[in-house]
């Protein structure tokens, strides 16, 4: 099992989509890494050399924002939306969409699947009860 900035990497998954399990690196970054480093997307990965892997392993630790790094940039980019008070950091402080869904409907599992109509997961006046 390999293991890349502290992730442990699937075995009998291709290495395109094993990648996938990082943090940070999508099918995309994975097929662009695969191609600047000479190696095949459909080989899996208990097939990788060790030369491979650490090839592998160099490329994402030092070239590409991963795992705890990446989260940290995140978050703080979120805290100083909160700071200066745009509505994007209010959206986030309340917890609802902050790109400009609809929130009349659809938003149940941001707001914790609260029904807030009605008729909503209320049973019928014939029903007993």
């Amino acid at each position: 099992m390999i293991r890349i900035a502290g992730i442990n990497i699937p075995d009998n998954k291709r290495i395109e989509v094993a990648l996938t399990y990082i943090y940070g690196i999508g099918l995309t970054t994975s097929q662009k890494i695969l191609n600047d480093l000479g190696i095949d997307v459909n080989t899996r990965t208990k097939d990788l050399t060790s030369d491979e892997a650490n090839r592998l392993r160099d490329a994402i630790e030092k070239k590409h924002r991963v795992e705890g790094e990446l989260r940290h940039v995140v978050k703080s980019n979120i805290k100083r939306l909160k700071e200066i008070g745009c509505y994007r950091g209010t959206r986030h402080q309340k917890g609802l969409p902050s790109r400009g869904q609809r929130t009349k409907t659809n938003t149940r599992t941001v707001r914790g699947n609260v029904r807030r109509t009605m008729g909503s997961g209320r049973k019928k006046s014939g029903d007993k009860t």
